[in-house]
C-alpha cells in the first residue's frame, strides 16, 4: 500500500495545508467536494501543489509532522523545487 504526504493551497502563494493519506485520489476528491468540515473547507484548499509517496505509514506520518513544523518559507521552497508555477497536480491522478 502507498501513503502520501501532500500540500494543498487555494491559489499560488495562498494558504497551505499539509496532510497524509493512504488514498490520495479519494482524499483530493473529498477536499474538492468540501464534504469534511475543517481547515481545508473553511479556506477552500483544493489545489494539490506537492506530494510525496511512502511505502510505510510510519514514514509518511513522520514526514507530515516534520513538514507541519517547517516555517512557510521552507514549505514554499519545497513546493517550488518540483512545481515552480504552483500548478494543480491533481489531473495527473485522474
Amino acid at each position: 500500500m502507498a501513503y502520501h504526504v501532500y500540500i494543498l493551497t487555494n491559489r499560488p502563494f495562498g494558504t497551505l495545508y499539509v496532510g497524509v493519506t493512504n488514498d490520495l485520489v479519494r482524499r483530493l476528491s473529498e477536499h474538492r467536494a468540501r464534504i469534511v468540515d475543517g481547515f481545508t473547507k473553511t479556506y477552500g484548499l483544493d489545489r494539490l501543489v506537492y506530494y510525496e509517496r511512502f511505502d510505510r505509514i510510519a514514514d509518511a506520518i513522520h514526514r507530515e509532522k516534520r513538514l507541519k513544523h517547517w516555517n512557510r518559507a521552507w514549505k514554499v521552497e519545497l513546493i517550488e523545487s518540483i512545481n515552480p508555477n504552483w500548478e494543480d497536480l491533481n489531473p495527473s491522478f485522474l
